[in-house]
């Protein structure tokens, strides 16, 4: 098969794919699985660093979660500052939290600078480490092509498919039989269609709880679903970022110290949430993000609500009794008009990549002597945007992950070795 060669702006530019079913492209520089912000960010990295780069999206367009499954009132929910990609910041005429649409525009606009041109609509299935050529062989299927399967190969795999690529939604007993409207929050655009009703949000993250204003600012009758404890701050603290005095107390405190900081003041801003049906948990809000990758509730408008009783708070759901009924884990039951589970997202790496023993089976890295390492893996593998650290972390493991592939694609240049296709 004919080898591929790099156009300008170091996308890999396929001179030739079979056409059969099982063929193989061998590609020059890694393969990136992913065109979400950590696979935007590699790409474009690796293109300062002039090395080829081929994208797979299964989706047809970038940032496919921004995209088709937020709700239209989103924000980044940290300030720019904290959100922006290696290379280009964000343009000053941005708010400070930029909206879903801001965001995207920033996106499509950082892949046009760079030149990131991924292949959409490809569904990657597979991925092996071939010991013998040493090369990764990632299989991925083409829907426009009706299904086809096309085998890509590399020295190098950049896993950016992100935490966020699936739905997570619990099995509820009696589903079934509910009468009203079951949906994901993936699913949810605005309030304005339920307006009237009484709506159940199972799940309180910062997506349930900003969903739960949304319902109730059009009129909607919100109830949340909580099933264990949640930490809520401010948003901002003393006029600042509670995320960035958060960072910058962490220069010279102990975690420990700096979360009884955040939950003194956090308690003279917002009262006692557990008056109001929201118990905090035993860790502190940043020993829980750093040990399970939850973030804390940054409230943008929900708490008021739930202390005046607008949004009122419900036990974990227990079964759907049939018709409108939901009952929860008291005994108790009540009726709704419609279901929301507000309960995240997960990896799908475990489904398709099977070797390089980076990730568990719950689809995160594995923790290794040093955490920092953790965006690296052996024979060529490498992980962007699974750090737990949202577009910060993007962002560094991806400058780590490019300058170690373009090191060793300048050293195999220097030697003079090549990829050929007698390898594949």
């Amino acid at each position: 098969m004919q080898e591929q060669s790099a156009d300008a702006a170091g996308n890999s530019s396929p001179r030739q794919e079979r056409e059969s079913s099982g063929g193989c492209c061998l590609v020059r520089g890694p393969i990136i699985v992913g065109a979400g912000p950590s696979g935007l960010a590699v790409a474009a990295t690796l293109s300062r660093h002039a090395v080829p780069f081929t994208v797979l999206e299964r989706s047809d367009g970038i940032a496919d979660l921004w995209t088709n499954r937020t709700y239209d009132r989103l924000r980044l929910h940290l300030p720019k500052v904290f959100c922006e990609l290696p290379h280009v910041g964000f343009p000053a005429d941005f708010p400070t939290y930029p909206t879903k649409h801001d965001f995207l525009r920033y996106l499509r606009s950082y892949a046009a600078r760079f030149a990131v041109s991924p292949l959409f609509g490809r569904t990657v299935t597979r991925a092996r480490f071939d010991a013998a050529a040493s090369l990764w062989r990632v299989t991925a299927v083409s829907a426009a092509d009706g299904g086809r399967a096309t085998e890509y190969a590399s020295p190098w795999l950049v896993v950016a498919s992100g935490e966020n690529a699936e739905v997570v939604e619990p099995k509820v007993k009696g589903r079934e039989r509910f009468a009203g409207e079951v949906l994901h929050s993936s699913a949810y655009r605005s309030g304005e269609r339920f307006k009237g009703m009484r709506v159940l949000v199972v799940g309180c993250g910062n997506s349930g709880m900003e969903m739960c204003l949304d319902l109730c600012e059009h009129g909607a009758m919100p109830f949340m679903s909580v099933r264990s404890g949640v930490h809520v701050l401010p948003r901002e603290m003393f006029g600042t970022s509670t995320f960035g005095i958060a960072m910058k107390l962490l220069k010279w405190l102990p975690i420990k110290l700096v979360d009884r900081f955040l939950l003194l003041v956090a308690k003279m801003v917002l009262g006692d949430t557990e008056r109001h049906g929201l118990r905090r948990p035993k860790l502190g809000p940043l020993e829980i993000k750093n040990v399970t990758g939850k973030s804390p509730v940054l409230d943008v408008g929900a708490w008021s609500l739930i202390k005046s009783g607008n949004i009122k708070i419900v036990p974990e759901v227990e079964s759907f009794t049939g018709g409108s009924g939901v009952r929860f884990v008291d005994g108790n039951e009540m009726a709704f008009d419609a279901v929301i589970f507000a309960t995240g997202y997960r990896s799908n790496v475990p489904s398709w990549l099977k070797d390089g023993d980076l990730f568990t089976e719950d689809g995160k890295p594995r923790a290794a002597q040093e955490p920092s390492s953790n965006w690296r893996g052996p024979d060529g593998l490498y992980c962007v945007g699974f750090s737990g650290r949202g577009l910060l972390g993007a962002g560094a493991d991806a400058l780590r992950a490019a300058a170690d592939i373009a090191g060793r694609w300048q050293a195999a240049a220097a030697t003079g070795a090549k990829i050929s296709s007698s390898s594949v």
